[in-house]
């Protein structure tokens, strides 16, 4: 440069930055020889923040607002005397801001399947892909790990890396998680949450914040996503018949209000004949699930027959209620010889407990 271009640089006092590109991160303000002049205005705005390194150190960070520098740099009248110096001064200065706004919509995915180890269906491949947004958190740590003297740094140069962290983290946060792919796909938001969170201390190593990950999609092998339709097909069955019932109700309805006699006959029928279709197609109605087995049949009674010894004569099969009516007929008493199934021989009738009770139960003989 010549020395009206080094002229022109130390008469501009305001330094400040503007950028419509939104791809910018960081940007130095170029000044001739990194010459701040004294007192010169610097303007930083909302989404901003400027860092001043002097002589090769950060001297401050300034967030939004306006701000007097006083440099270490000597005057332009200084300047124009320090011919022992070529027009150079021996003190530095840049300004370095730096967007702090969320950079939306990055996307990444896994390029390789992601073989895991579910607990139900055994190992099983499973790739996923999503978005991200990310901010500016620590301009300090950003200017020495990522930036370094770059005048002009932009999205492009950082998007690659930040990318495979988020592909890396994936990958090694799922894996340890242990997570069954069945969970990993019915939530997506907690899924996104719980990787926001872990992912966050490597974009800190950075200087940067993870803000947001969206997980979009997590696809599996065709035979888990077969699964997947059955579980639905069945939880979605299971409300049929309450969908049914209100159809039906709607039909009726529609039917009661058709001002044709004709024509409310025709719809109540069709009404009631998709009632009785749906009926015998899905049960009564009741609330009953189609897929569920039938009811269990009521316990059938086993009926005990008993054998007796009446007047020297047997007496049987009878049943127990018939037992009772020869007890009360005293022809039956606690001597007479019975026999019943289970019982190796013919026995007493008070040794068997229900013929027993029955006989307890009996008044004594009239006085």
């Amino acid at each position: 440069m010549g020395i009206w271009d080094k002229l022109f640089g130390e008469l501009v006092d305001v330094i400040e930055w503007t950028d419509d590109t939104q791809h910018t991160l960081v940007y130095r303000f170029p000044r001739y020889g990194n010459e701040i002049k004294n007192g010169a205005m610097l303007t930083v705005r909302e989404g901003q923040v400027a860092i001043l390194v002097n002589e090769g150190e950060v001297a401050d960070v300034f967030t939004p607002g306006l701000y007097e520098l006083s440099t270490a740099n000597i005057p332009i009248l200084s300047s124009l005397q320090g011919w022992k110096h070529g027009f150079e001064s021996p003190f530095k200065a840049e300004v370095y801001f730096f967007n702090t706004t969320v950079f939306t919509d990055m996307k990444w995915g896994l390029r390789n399947p992601l073989i895991l180890r579910d607990p139900e269906f055994g190992v099983i491949r499973t790739r996923a892909f999503g978005s991200y947004a990310f901010k500016i958190k620590d301009p300090g740590v950003m200017l020495k790990e990522i930036v370094g003297t770059d005048g002009h740094f932009v999205l492009e140069e950082i998007i690659g890396q930040l990318k495979n962290l988020v592909v890396t983290g994936f990958a090694k946060v799922i894996s340890e998680a242990k997570v069954p792919i069945l969970d990993l796909v019915a939530s997506y938001d907690d899924l996104g949450q719980f990787l926001t969170v872990n992912l966050q201390p490597m974009f800190e190593a950075y200087g940067l914040s993870l803000e947001t990950l969206l997980v979009e999609n997590v696809s599996v092998p065709e035979a888990v996503e077969k699964a997947l339709d059955e579980r639905a097909s069945a939880v979605a069955v299971g409300d049929l018949n309450r969908f049914t019932r209100y159809q039906q109700a709607q039909s009726m309805r529609d039917a009661a209000n058709n001002q044709s006699t004709a024509g409310s006959g025709m719809a109540m029928g069709m009404g009631f004949g998709m009632a009785q279709s749906f009926g015998q197609a899905l049960g009564r109605g009741d609330g009953t699930d189609p897929l569920a087995p039938p009811p269990v049949p009521p316990k059938t009674e086993v009926v005990k027959h008993y054998y007796a010894v009446v007047d020297g004569e047997r007496v049987g099969p009878i049943n127990l209620a018939a037992v009772k009516e020869l007890i009360e007929k005293q022809n039956v008493v606690a001597e007479t010889l019975m026999w019943t199934a289970g019982l190796p021989e013919w026995v007493a009738a008070d040794t068997i407990n229900e013929v027993e009770a029955l006989l307890a139960n009996q008044p004594p003989a009239m006085p």
